[in-house]
């Protein structure tokens, strides 16, 4: 039989009491707060969980922001891009007017001062910051501008690629310069024609293909012979005489050799000499602007020359154009590809924050009721606790 003493039953009445009042307090605090865990004891298995999903929308936020600075940055280098064809365009209209008949010396010559200024404008737009003491166009990184205005004409100084962010998903924060103004290909693309000695007034045109499968890749040469009244052209195979020797010269008449058709205008001079070479990716716009420049400012160019100048340089600022819209079109197809990469980022922020709010959030009308019971329960204790302090013998002692 055990004996219970009047002081086990009031040390028992508290720690009931008390072990009421934490359940109370503890339901209470989860309906203040909204949450049903605080600390890992609470729930550790839902603790864990609501901290993955917690880091999970950490990744998030920070994929968000990297979205951000790249399309911030990727906005001016497509605006940058933008700018840098607009000064192009003007320059090849100023190109168009140089080949002008009736312009003298010093016409060409104030043709080529404004090509110098389109030149000078379209350097500080390739050399443009990011406002962060960064530059757009700085590839995967330069210690200055990226573009250095050299003795020998623009070289690209930065790294080749471009910055990334350092994600879940690597974004652009830089372009390639270099590749968007340096390297265009030559010529038509294909092949490359240029006079190698013109003292007459003939030039050569950009030339086309005719039959891609009878290209060799070699470089030719035309060279001419004037004797007397009669004019006649002999082509050269990588130095080697070719089917087309001692041919007639009609002017603007297309001469075609292995898959290849171009034409010489004018009326060239005994020894001219003008090539056809494979064409390369290391076109730059700078030099394009520069040779016509040189060209226009020569006050002893003949027609030949000048007309030679126009026609390169149109060919080359269209090249030229061509390569910067392919890398403006890179940067706005990389613009869209943000947009959808922000979505998916944006669906795995809420999709972390519903695991987490299914993990640590509190069901309010569960809670609302427990607490109610919880009460109920806590009231009750009191009063059995206020009951049991009348039992003592002392309170049947008169």
């Amino acid at each position: 039989m055990t004996r219970i003493s009047t002081a086990s039953l009031f040390e028992t009445g508290v720690h009931t009491l008390q072990e009421r009042q934490s359940e109370l307090n503890k339901a209470q605090q989860q309906l203040t707060s909204g949450k049903r865990i605080h600390r890992l004891s609470d729930d550790p298995s839902d603790a864990a969980r609501a901290e993955r999903a917690r880091a999970a929308e950490a990744r998030a936020v920070a994929d968000q922001r990297a979205i951000d600075a790249s399309r911030a940055a990727l906005s001016q280098v497509e605006g940058a891009y933008g700018d840098a064809t607009e000064l192009l365009q003007q320059a090849r209209e100023l190109i168009v007017a140089a080949g002008n008949t009736s312009y003298g010396p010093n016409e060409r010559r104030a043709i080529a001062q404004q090509l110098n200024g389109i030149r000078a404008q379209l350097l500080q737009v390739v050399n443009r910051g990011d406002g962060a003491g960064g530059h757009l166009l700085g590839g995967q990184g330069a210690g200055g501008p990226p573009f250095v205005d050299a003795p020998g004409g623009v070289t690209y100084v930065a790294a080749p690629g471009s910055a990334q962010t350092a994600s879940s998903e690597s974004l652009p924060l830089t372009a390639d310069g270099g590749a968007a103004y340096l390297a265009a290909r030559s010529g038509n693309g294909v092949f490359e024609t240029g006079a190698a000695t013109s003292t007459g007034t003939a030039w050569i045109d950009a030339g086309r293909v005719t039959d891609p499968s009878q290209l060799t890749g070699l470089p030719y040469s035309v060279q001419f012979t004037v004797a007397g009244s009669t004019t006649t052209y002999s082509v050269l195979r990588n130095g080697a005489a070719t089917a087309l020797t001692n041919v007639p010269y009609v002017a603007g008449q297309a001469i075609q050799i292995d898959g290849m058709a171009f034409t010489v205008n004018g009326a060239p001079a005994n020894g001219d000499n003008f090539t056809v070479v494979p064409s390369s990716a290391d076109l730059s716009v700078f030099d394009t602007l520069d040779a016509v420049a040189a060209v226009l400012n020569n006050a002893t160019a003949n027609v030949g020359q000048i007309n030679q100048a126009v026609a390169n340089g149109l060919r080359d600022i269209d090249a030229g154009a061509a390569q910067l819209d392919s890398a403006r079109a890179e940067a706005g197809a990389w613009l869209q590809r943000l947009d959808n990469v922000e979505t998916r980022v944006g669906g795995q922020k809420l999709l972390a924050q519903e695991e987490r709010s299914n993990a640590e959030d509190l069901d309010m009308v569960h809670a609302i009721s427990d607490f109610q019971l919880k009460q109920t329960g806590y009231d009750a204790a009191l009063r059995a606790y206020s009951q049991m302090q009348r039992l003592s013998l002392f309170n049947y002692l008169g």
